[in-house]
């Protein structure tokens, strides 16, 4: 533990573009492996031979880690030292990232990432706790907002990074690819960031207290609904004892940390908070975007690879245009809500991303990669005017001295909905594709003329190719069932655009329900 006196030495002066530098380094690393396994599931499930939704823990696994950790980084940061810290989790993450590289089965692939997001969970608020430290007040806002633009970007340009190293290399080297930035960002950290001894030094003579009760129910209750949420269809839910005994733990666990976190003094999570009506709707409000755009960045890849034949690269390159169009939307918004209540700007983000996924749910297999890359930049474009405006919206009436409490809670939320969107859509997918599988099958019957014209005239063209009259029949009638199963998976894809669109239009009504700030322009922190 840091001892007062690490703390006693005056702060070297060093220039503050340096640090933004070391710090948005690492973050952007850290960030950048929330998207960039979005392309290359296919590859990791088949080399690992796995299933594509198995692959999909590789994600949801990274992202529980991430929130439990979230709650506690004020703390660690406190006890170790915000530098200590800052340089324990760059460590655990490049480690943890190398191991992820080298593993050699998928369960060993998602335990690594279960430890390289509790490692990342930390960065992005310290960062940004160092950022605004090291900058002068007149300056901090440039400092947060090109801290913004560098985790905006990171998510976009991931998956077409992850796609290129995944087509030119192995899917492999897109966590080999951490090794060399987290050395260089550990070496930047150690020589140019330096602790404020203030605070520090108060906290320490005070005492430190930590919910550990609180730490381990929240553990516990993430970690098992997040394993029910990825078992489930595979041991059908609750027809397994597994499954059965997990919900069951999750469940007391959840209640129990409702509770307990309701009347300790000292919470991991303060639940309190959510007596704001304001909060308490934005911080659902900021779940549903985690589920809707984490799970739909999930979905197009898959689709896009198993059923169109693109490689990852190509998929990557038809998610990037949405990226950058966000990107540059963002200022935009800024504008917006110095004109209109945060809620409205909020409505119109909803029914644009609304829009671009019913144009998702319209494709067919014959869908070109212009119509793709279009109809996702509206949905991707919607999400730009969601972020800043739910903040805004949720620390209207939060207290100055309750904002990292709140920070947290919020964070926790959208990277809860991000595992839960996940697992839900690969479940929808599993289930939609049966559903329309055992919808279609019945049509390849004898007496239906259209499959039986079609037999025929596959039957033929093998024949002209070489192949005796048995064969051929049986590769047509193998070439007809292979493409039924594609038109219902491609179903099973439209079914889960269609679910996305309505979420985004059915939690509509919710934001009327919010009392308008007195004063408009409130206080917001970068996240």
């Amino acid at each position: 533990m840091a001892s007062t006196a690490d703390y006693a030495q005056p702060v070297p002066q060093v220039n503050p573009w340096l640090i933004a530098i070391t710090v948005i380094t690492a973050t952007f690393m850290e960030v950048l492996d929330t998207s960039v396994a979005n392309v290359s599931l296919p590859h990791i499930a088949g080399n690992l031979s796995a299933s594509v939704d198995e692959s999909t823990w590789v994600l949801t696994s990274y992202l529980v880690s991430n929130a439990i950790v979230l709650p506690l980084t004020g703390w660690f940061s406190t006890l170790f030292g915000r530098k200590r810290f800052f340089i324990a989790c760059v460590v655990i993450f490049t480690f943890s990232s190398l191991l992820c590289g080298l593993a050699p089965t998928l369960p060993m692939l998602v335990l690594f990432r279960v430890i390289q997001g509790a490692g990342g969970g930390g960065l992005q608020p310290i960062s940004q706790a160092i950022l605004v430290d090291s900058f002068p007040r007149e300056k901090q806002g440039m400092a947060m907002a090109i801290y913004g633009m560098g985790v905006v970007l990171a998510p976009t340009i991931g998956p077409t990074l992850g796609g290129w190293i995944t087509d030119s290399y192995s899917w492999r080297w897109i966590f080999f690819l951490n090794v060399p930035v987290g050395i260089v960002s550990v070496l930047m950290t150690s020589v140019l960031i330096f602790d404020p001894p203030t605070s520090i030094r108060k906290t320490l003579k005070e005492g430190l207290k930590i919910d550990f009760i609180g730490l381990g129910l929240l553990a516990v209750g993430l970690g098992f609904l997040q394993i029910i949420l990825d078992k489930g269809e595979r041991d059908d839910w609750f027809g397994s004892s597994f499954i059965v005994w997990g919900a069951l733990i999750a469940g007391v666990a959840l209640v129990a940390l409702i509770v307990w976190e309701l009347h300790t003094e000292d919470p991991v999570i303060e639940l309190r908070l959510l007596k704001d009506r304001n909060f308490a709707i934005s911080t659902f409000m900021m779940y549903v975007l985690g589920v809707v755009m984490y799970g739909t960045t999930v979905l197009l890849p898959i689709m896009l690879q198993t059923l169109m034949g693109y490689t990852a690269m190509q998929s990557g390159l038809a998610l990037l245009p949405g990226g950058l169009v966000l990107l540059a939307i963002l200022p935009f918004v800024g504008w917006l809500l110095g004109r209109f209540e945060p809620r409205w700007v909020v409505v119109c983000g909803l029914c644009i991303i609304a829009l671009g996924l019913y144009e998702l749910s319209r494709f067919s297999l014959d869908v070109d990669m212009r119509t793709t890359v279009y109809d996702w930049v509206i949905s991707r474009a919607g999400t730009a005017f969601l972020f800043v405006p739910i903040n805004v919206m949720a620390f209207s009436f939060v207290p100055p001295e309750k904002t990292n409490n709140a920070t947290g809670l919020i964070n926790l939320a959208r990277n809860v909905g991000a595992s839960t969107g996940i697992s839900f859509v690969t479940t929808m997918l599993d289930r939609r594709d049966q559903f329309h599988l055992n919808s279609l099958v019945p049509n390849l019957r004898p007496g239906n003329h259209d499959y039986q014209a079609a037999l025929r005239h596959l039957t033929d063209i093998f024949m002209t190719r070489g192949v005796d009259a048995v064969h051929a029949a049986m590769s047509a009638r193998g070439v007809i069932y292979q493409e039924l199963q594609r038109q219902a998976m491609m179903l099973s894809f439209v079914d889960n655009y269609w679910l996305m669109s309505m979420i985004c239009l059915i939690v509509i009504p919710l934001l009327f329900l919010m009392r308008t700030p007195k004063t408009r322009g409130p206080r917001v922190p970068m996240h």
